[in-house]
Protein backbone atom coordinates (compact mmCIF):
# COMPACT_ATOMS: atom_id res chain seq x y z
CA UNK A 1 0.00 0.00 0.00
CA UNK A 2 1.23 3.49 -0.83
CA UNK A 3 1.48 5.92 2.08
CA UNK A 4 0.12 9.17 0.62
CA UNK A 5 0.77 12.47 2.36
CA UNK A 6 -0.49 15.97 1.70
CA UNK A 7 1.84 18.80 2.65
CA UNK A 8 0.62 22.35 3.03
CA UNK A 9 1.49 25.62 4.69
CA UNK A 10 -0.86 28.52 5.05
CA UNK A 11 -0.27 32.16 5.76
CA UNK A 12 -2.39 35.28 5.90
CA UNK A 13 -1.42 38.24 3.76
CA UNK A 14 -2.40 41.89 3.84
CA UNK A 15 -1.81 43.28 0.38
CA UNK A 16 1.61 41.98 -0.62
CA UNK A 17 2.81 41.57 2.98
CA UNK A 18 2.67 38.43 5.10
CA UNK A 19 0.77 39.08 8.30
CA UNK A 20 0.85 35.63 9.88
CA UNK A 21 2.28 32.24 9.12
CA UNK A 22 3.31 29.29 11.25
CA UNK A 23 6.70 30.75 12.14
CA UNK A 24 5.34 34.14 13.12
CA UNK A 25 2.58 32.57 15.20
CA UNK A 26 5.12 30.34 16.94
CA UNK A 27 7.20 33.41 17.76
CA UNK A 28 4.14 35.29 19.04
CA UNK A 29 3.20 32.35 21.28
CA UNK A 30 6.73 32.25 22.71
CA UNK A 31 6.61 35.99 23.36
CA UNK A 32 3.32 35.48 25.18
CA UNK A 33 4.85 32.67 27.25
CA UNK A 34 8.11 34.44 28.10
CA UNK A 35 7.13 38.13 28.07
CA UNK A 36 10.30 38.86 26.13
CA UNK A 37 11.19 39.05 22.45
CA UNK A 38 14.81 38.08 23.11
CA UNK A 39 13.84 35.07 25.26
CA UNK A 40 11.24 34.00 22.71
CA UNK A 41 13.74 34.22 19.86
CA UNK A 42 16.34 32.28 21.81
CA UNK A 43 13.88 29.55 22.78
CA UNK A 44 13.03 28.82 19.14
CA UNK A 45 16.58 29.21 17.83
CA UNK A 46 16.04 32.48 16.01
CA UNK A 47 18.28 35.53 16.06
CA UNK A 48 16.96 38.56 17.89
CA UNK A 49 17.33 40.63 14.73
CA UNK A 50 15.20 38.24 12.68
CA UNK A 51 12.60 38.02 15.43
CA UNK A 52 12.42 41.81 15.71
CA UNK A 53 12.10 42.12 11.92
CA UNK A 54 9.23 39.61 11.85
CA UNK A 55 7.38 41.24 14.73
CA UNK A 56 7.85 44.68 13.22
CA UNK A 57 6.42 43.39 9.92
CA UNK A 58 3.43 41.86 11.74
CA UNK A 59 2.71 45.11 13.58
CA UNK A 60 3.01 47.15 10.39
CA UNK A 61 0.71 44.82 8.43
CA UNK A 62 -2.00 44.49 11.09
CA UNK A 63 -4.79 47.00 11.57
CA UNK A 64 -3.86 47.30 15.26
CA UNK A 65 -0.74 46.60 17.30
CA UNK A 66 -0.16 42.89 17.79
CA UNK A 67 2.72 43.30 20.23
CA UNK A 68 3.75 46.13 22.49
CA UNK A 69 7.26 46.49 23.83
CA UNK A 70 8.54 48.38 26.81
CA UNK A 71 12.10 49.53 27.22
CA UNK A 72 14.25 48.42 30.18
CA UNK A 73 14.24 50.08 33.52
CA UNK A 74 14.47 48.87 37.07
CA UNK A 75 12.52 45.69 36.28
CA UNK A 76 13.75 45.40 32.71
CA UNK A 77 11.74 45.73 29.54
CA UNK A 78 9.34 43.30 28.04
CA UNK A 79 7.06 42.45 25.20
CA UNK A 80 3.38 41.61 25.46
CA UNK A 81 0.82 40.35 22.99
CA UNK A 82 -2.18 42.67 22.76
CA UNK A 83 -5.75 41.36 23.00
CA UNK A 84 -6.01 41.96 19.24
CA UNK A 85 -2.83 39.91 18.74
CA UNK A 86 -4.21 37.06 20.84
CA UNK A 87 -7.36 37.07 18.72
CA UNK A 88 -5.25 36.88 15.56
CA UNK A 89 -3.31 33.91 16.97
CA UNK A 90 -6.55 32.08 17.85
CA UNK A 91 -8.00 32.82 14.40
CA UNK A 92 -4.86 31.55 12.66
CA UNK A 93 -4.83 28.38 14.77
CA UNK A 94 -8.51 27.76 14.02
CA UNK A 95 -7.98 28.26 10.27
CA UNK A 96 -4.90 26.04 10.31
CA UNK A 97 -6.72 23.26 12.19
CA UNK A 98 -9.67 23.39 9.80
CA UNK A 99 -7.32 23.33 6.82
CA UNK A 100 -5.56 20.19 8.11
CA UNK A 101 -8.88 18.50 8.88
CA UNK A 102 -10.05 19.19 5.33
CA UNK A 103 -6.79 17.91 3.86
CA UNK A 104 -6.96 14.76 5.99
CA UNK A 105 -10.48 14.09 4.70
CA UNK A 106 -9.38 14.67 1.11
CA UNK A 107 -6.42 12.36 1.57
CA UNK A 108 -8.81 9.53 2.42
CA UNK A 109 -10.27 9.83 -1.08
CA UNK A 110 -6.92 8.69 -2.47
CA UNK A 111 -7.25 5.30 -0.78
CA UNK A 112 -9.65 4.15 -3.48
CA UNK A 113 -7.48 5.31 -6.37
Amino acid sequence: MIDYKIKSRIWIEVGDNVLLGEGRVRLLKEIDATGSLSKAAKSIGMSYKKAWTLIDAVNKSAKEAVVVTSVGGQNGGGTIITPYGKNLIRAFDRINTKCWSFLDQELQTLEGI
